[in-house]
């Protein structure tokens, strides 16, 4: 069963940085994307970043400049936040889309949603102003 943990959040003040983790554990492919989203109070969910095991990243234009994705081994991610506003608050998701499905995106990084098959319980981060 294929299982996503996430780790990191919390209360950090305007400008400040926070680190999220993600573990996928469970994936019977060994092959697979991963990725963050996230979803503030009255909001849509909306993606953040995308990381493939080649190396390949990819980030939306809102987080562009102060957030980093990266993966110190497959199945395990980490998402820097530098330079965080108010608007960055919401509930942080872990994302992974794995096997064939994630083979069929080639060179592709995705960053959207609806993208994603399996997701995390969600870690909440809120940026005081």
């Amino acid at each position: 069963q294929i299982r996503l943990v996430e780790s990191g959040g919390g209360l950090v003040q305007f400008g400040g940085s926070l680190r999220l983790s993600c573990v996928l554990s469970g994936d019977p492919f060994g092959y697979n994307i991963m990725g963050w989203s996230r979803q503030a109070p009255g909001n849509e969910r909306e993606g953040v970043a995308c990381i493939k095991q080649d190396g390949v990243t990819a980030l939306a234009e809102y987080v562009k400049g102060r957030f980093t994705i990266s993966s110190a081994h497959a199945g395990a991610i980490a998402l820097d936040m530098n330079s965080l506003k108010p608007e960055d608050t919401a509930v942080y998701y872990c994302a992974a889309i794995t096997g064939l499905r994630a083979a069929a995106f080639g060179a592709l990084c995705p960053t959207g949603m609806n993208d994603y098959d399996f997701w995390g319980q969600g870690t909440q981060v809120t940026v005081s102003s």
